[in-house]
């Protein structure tokens, strides 16, 4: 690798003080460590930094010894992109892979996603592919490259991770398989030298380790005669020293029902996991003694607990993590509970904490810290010296530039029921009689959380006020509050959209001749959708990669082997018809403005396409913006600077600004 490539590399990874002054820009750019890992003994650090485009590099750096970071594996992004890369020793590195293609031989399938698994060393030496590949005989696609589940931190450069076994027609043959299915293997990353320890196994969802190198729970996909997904997973595990099977729990990630497993702990040998209490989402470990012995370790009374927090290479469980108004953590680790206390005093400002790896011996911790008004800051302590050292902020281009606050407010629907969410004013600003917008949530089965929110604060920092209301429909506030789900409950999640727009006006914070809405994937199709409820409300609708059709959202996964699920979480009838923007676009009377991606395997570009299609037969007014082979997250910073820009530029012409 040339010096000149590394200078460019870094050059492209530290967008700087230049793009200050253009906000778009700023806040548009992906962020500068969009993943980071702390070495084993904790003397270096591994960090993906975004490039041109959809791409990325994954930089090393040893504080206090190199002068500056070294360049190990780049990635152009088309289509092969960097999902993450952890340490395996104080050298090497595992990296996960990843992008989506169009197979012309599975054309019926759209957009496929796959992924790959690689080892190399820190200055970018010695790369080995340890996914399994196919060959010209292979029976199938191999589309899933595995996942390392123990990093194995007692052995230097080794991992235990699944890979995909093909069959082949090579049968009779000393290179024939007729099995098919996820396998386990233990692989030195260094020669490629592997040992099987689970044979070929069809239907694998997952496999947990106790982080010692032994496996004690593998997950099952259900699936039923005609081959389709149940929702179901049946996971089994292993009693200490045991080969056997037993069972352990089943779960529906359909209907959040049974007990989900998260992480053995090796010392209690039990599982942590997750299972209902009262309706919300709680803490439970069950012992893997043969008894299945549960007890609770943390729930809430008012909101789903949906975290498990961990630590260091053996993944140890050291709390809980839920969502009030903030994101909060229980620590069930006495010393971790009052480091958390001390850093809250030493960064006041910074009130959001985690602890994102830590060195084996767990002396040294790679920490993360930010607000609603500052992105974060990436911080190695020392808890031996007690000493903390700044290594980068997560955005440094919107370095000073003033952010606005986000308060948690609340304001009731039209049957009285309170609706929580967030209101970010312009900073400086008295809060009365401004532009403002709503934006509703993707998911749907997602909520807002308090925090920097880089698409909110654009539009803050442009002079508008927004509103992220968690509508009923949302996750995180138990089963009562998700009802069946913000599509088949759209009536009730749309109106709650609806309602936060009047209780904004009501309360003078919005000038009602200035108000729209914009939303992003599910919050897409709310905006669009709130505009057919309430053709008058809001004066511009902005959805960005929407769902616009919902008999067509269905018929998306006709050739996947969940389409039942999919479909009967839509739901039927003429709910569906009556709750499709595409299909009642007459009744929109406000100027509309689509952003797609040619490669959503999210929601479907042609979502878009029939949106802008049933407009321009309804006349309405509007503008379509399509990105040609980006994805559903458009993890461009250029596009997403044209995004912010045009669509600001199309707010302010339709509110008459």
């Amino acid at each position: 690798m040339t010096v000149r490539f590394i200078a460019a590399v870094l050059a492209l990874a530290a967008t700087g003080a230049s793009a200050q002054t253009d906000l778009a820009t700023a806040f548009g750019a992906r962020e500068q460590i969009e993943q980071i890992s702390l070495s084993p003994d904790g003397s270096r650090l591994a960090y993906i930094v975004p490039t041109k485009g959809q791409g990325s590099a994954l930089l090393t750096y040893a504080p206090g010894i190199d002068k500056e970071p070294k360049v190990a594996l780049v990635m152009n992004g088309e289509p092969d992109r960097l999902s993450g890369c952890n340490w395996i020793a104080n050298d090497r590195l595992v990296c996960g892979i990843w992008g989506l293609a169009r197979p012309p031989q599975l054309a019926t399938a759209g957009i496929i996603p796959y992924s790959r698994v690689v080892a190399i060393d820190a200055n970018g030496g010695n790369p080995r592919m340890l996914s399994t590949t196919g060959n010209s005989a292979s029976r199938g696609f191999n589309l899933r490259g595995g996942e390392v589940i123990d990093w194995l931190p007692d052995e230097d450069g080794s991992v235990l991770m699944t890979r995909l076994q093909l069959p082949d027609s090579r049968l009779g043959t000393r290179l024939g398989k007729s099995e098919g299915g996820m396998t386990l293997d233990k692989i030195n990353t260094r020669n490629l030298n592997a040992a099987r320890l689970e044979t070929a196994e069809e239907n694998i969802a997952t496999y947990l380790s106790d982080r010692r190198g032994t496996l004690r729970i593998k997950g099952v996909a259900q699936r039923n005669e005609a081959g389709r997904d149940t929702g179901v997973t049946r996971y089994y595990y292993r009693q200490t020293g045991s080969k056997k099977w037993e069972p352990l729990s089943d779960y529906n990630y359909v209907t959040d029902a049974g007990f989900e497993p998260d992480s053995v702990d090796y010392e209690r040998n039990a599982v942590y996991g997750f299972r209902k209490k009262d309706g919300r989402k709680a803490i439970y470990r069950r012992s893997l003694d043969g008894s299945l012995r549960e007890e609770l370790v943390f729930a809430r009374p008012d909101v789903d607990v949906d975290g498990v927090v961990h630590i260091g290479r053996r993944n140890r469980v050291i709390g809980a993590s839920y969502a009030t108004d903030v994101r909060q953590a229980n620590y069930f680790d006495a010393d971790l509970a009052k480091l958390r206390e001390s850093l809250a005093k030493a960064l006041p400002k910074q009130p959001n904490v985690r602890i994102v790896d830590s060195s084996v011996d767990e002396k040294k911790l790679l920490i993360w810290a930010g607000s609603d008004d500052d992105p974060g800051v990436y911080y190695i302590l020392d808890r031996t010296t007690k000493e903390m050292a700044i290594f980068q902020p997560a955005r440094p281009q919107l370095e000073g530039v003033r952010l606005g606050e986000m308060k948690p407010v609340s304001y009731p629907a039209a049957d009285g029921t309170m609706i929580p969410g967030y209101l970010t004013l312009p900073a400086g600003s008295a809060g009365k009689n401004l532009p403002t917008i709503v934006m509703p949530h993707g998911g749907p089965s997602a909520r807002d959380e308090w925090g920097f929110d880089w698409l909110a604060q654009y539009y803050a920092a442009r002079g508008f006020a927004v509103l992220q209301p968690n509508f009923r429909g949302s996750s995180g506030y138990g089963e009562d509050w998700f009802l069946q789900n913000g599509f088949k409950s759209w009536p009730t999640a749309i109106g709650d959209i609806d309602d936060g727009a009047r209780w904004l006006i009501k309360q003078g914070i919005a000038d009602p001749k200035k108000l729209g809405v914009v939303g992003w994937s599910y919050g897409g199709y709310a905006a669009l959708q709130s505009a057919v409820v309430d053709p008058a409300l809001f004066k511009a609708v902005v959805a960005i990669a929407p769902v616009t059709d919902l008999p067509l959202l269905k018929e998306d996964s006709r050739w996947w082997s969940d389409y039942r699920i999919v479909s009967d979480y839509i739901g039927s009838g003429p709910q569906i018809q009556q709750g499709s923007p595409a299909r009642n676009a007459a009744r929109i009377k406000v100027p509309v403005m689509l952003f797609h991606g040619t490669m959503d395997r999210n929601v479907d570009v042609e979502q878009t396409r029939v949106m802008d299609k049933a407009l321009t037969a309804a006349g309405v007014p509007h503008k379509t913006v399509i990105f040609e082979n980006r994805d559903h997250q458009i993890e461009d910073s250029e596009m997403r600077a044209q995004m912010l820009r045009e669509s600001d530029a199309f707010l302010r012409q339709s509110m008459g600004m």
